[in-house]
């Protein structure tokens, strides 16, 4: 099963709290919360890709984000290559347009949480 490119980002208020959204019902691991994002498509880069899903799903605009890491991470249903970035400045505030969950997460109290998040909370909660 070949890779499938991801682009995620990590929305950090000034005051720590993380943005995590949750999948909705039709997808694979329906209920689960993970950092928002979703699949490059061929013609585009990682950067430009976290920019439209953001738009897209949030309706917000990143202005700056950085590259932070990237994990492999093999589901059921797929093999991700999920590439994070860190969204230092945006423009707006998230809205629900694809009929998502998100919320603002100190200590992060939502649940369940997608497998391959978890180990990047902890990375997080490292670096804060």
């Amino acid at each position: 099963m070949a890779a499938i490119d991801v682009a995620v980002g990590v929305m950090r208020k000034p005051d720590g709290s993380l943005l995590l959204a949750r999948r909705p019902e039709g997808k694979p691991y329906a209920g689960y919360w993970e950092f928002p994002g979703g699949k490059v498509e061929p013609s585009e880069s990682v950067l430009d890709a976290l920019k439209r899903e953001f738009e897209e799903e949030l309706g917000v605009t990143v202005l700056r984000a950085e590259p932070w890491c990237c994990v492999e991470h093999v589901y059921p249903h797929a093999h991700v290559h999920l590439h994070f970035f860190i969204i230092h400045d945006w423009r707006g505030e998230p809205q629900s347009l694809e009929g998502q969950s998100f919320a603002w997460q100190g200590t992060v109290q939502v649940e369940p949480v997608l497998p391959a998040t978890i180990p990047l909370l902890e990375w997080l909660y490292r670096l804060a």
